[in-house]
């Protein structure tokens, strides 16, 4: 497949059809056409970059993203565009009432949206597939499948919200079942990130939530080390934030990996001085992570023999409050827009 003749492809049919577009319905669904997660015509071209060779992924990357950007300005200005005629034709055809205020509102994003975006073009760039799941999930999968013992803390009812009258069902607590369900559909190699809403029993605080989002990262293939690992986090780190950030790596234990770490930032707000977003520690517990283990392997259907990789959970929720200095994780749910309205 040649990646850059089908970006120019799909870049001029995108362009002639939006002529083409004359409300904002026919909009709606042209948008979905192009850029819907599943099936949108250019979500399966940024998925195909996982099959680019290595010494192309950059440069595919980087025009990927290039003509994703020219697309959605083309569609901000189609939708301005058709706002100004709603607009003129209002004023045509119905009396005003100079009493009362209307008029279109142009919205923004919210800023965990615009995190998981970014993180959704990075991880791209360099290869994965975004993927999704339910987030009504079975103990299998989230538990059993991830290489958690029967009598783990974390089946608890304190920890997590299990469906009444059904024990086998649960809301996920983590985006990490997908690990396993992309190596039964996908196989190896694998290279897949998973961002999405949990949701664990937690008493509510500055730094925790009971619905929150992360971003699951999975890469498998042959002789993955940690040295895979922490290449990736540290791109991914300077991606999103713009720069070097310091880290510190420590053991970590995590069922589904062996051996696990805690990747830890010092942190943004207040530069390691101490503050309510990290606990007056100086330090922000940003990505678990480590080496998959045998048995999640196995169960994703691959011999683990031939096959290694390793897994990483990002507190995408705690990387957007680090990105903008919010210090309390309870603005972004709360639908404030005293709150939202700064961004």
């Amino acid at each position: 497949m040649d990646l850059k003749k089908s970006l120019k492809q799909i870049k001029d049919t995108f362009e002639k059809d939006l002529k083409k577009v004359g409300d904002f319905d026919v909009l709606e669904a042209f948008e979905q056409r192009f850029f819907a997660r599943k099936n949108g015509e250019f979500s399966a071209l940024m998925k195909a970059l996982k099959d680019v060779p290595k010494e192309a992924k950059k440069e595919m990357g980087q025009l990927a993203n290039q003509v994703k950007q020219e697309l959605e300005a083309a569609l901000g200005a189609k939708r301005q565009e058709l706002q100004r005629a709603a607009m003129a034709n209002l004023g045509e055809t119905e009396a005003i009432d100079v009493t009362q205020t209307f008029g279109i509102q142009t919205g923004h994003l919210h800023p965990m949206t615009i995190v998981e975006r970014e993180l959704e073009d990075l991880f791209g760039s360099m290869g994965f597939m975004v993927l999704d799941g339910p987030e009504l999930e079975s103990d299998f999968y989230n538990f059993e499948a991830l290489n958690y013992q029967k009598d783990h803390p974390a089946r608890d009812s304190q920890d997590t919200f299990f469906i009444k009258g059904h024990p086998e069902w649960l809301m996920r607590t983590h985006t990490s079942p997908v690990q396993v369900r992309a190596m039964q559909e996908y196989g190896a190699p694998l290279r897949a990130v998973v961002p999405g809403r949990v949701f664990r029993n937690e008493s509510t605080d500055g730094s925790h939530e009971h619905t929150f989002y992360q971003l699951e990262g999975i890469l498998v293939d042959k002789d993955i080390s940690v040295a895979h690992l922490i290449g990736v986090m540290k791109e991914l780190l300077k991606g999103i934030l713009g720069k070097e950030v310091e880290v510190r790596l420590r053991p970590g234990y995590f069922p589904f990996v062996e051996p696990g770490f805690e990747l830890d930032m010092q942190c943004q707000i207040c530069m390691g001085d101490g503050c309510k977003a990290c606990k007056h520690s100086g330090w922000v517990e940003m990505i678990p992570c480590g080496l998959v283990h045998p048995r999640v392997i196995e169960a994703g259907g691959l011999d683990p023999a031939v096959y290694s990789g390793f897994a990483f959970g990002l507190g995408s929720l705690r990387l957007a409050m680090q990105r903008f200095g919010i210090e309390d994780i309870r603005h972004m749910m709360s639908g404030d827009l005293r709150f939202l309205n700064q961004f």
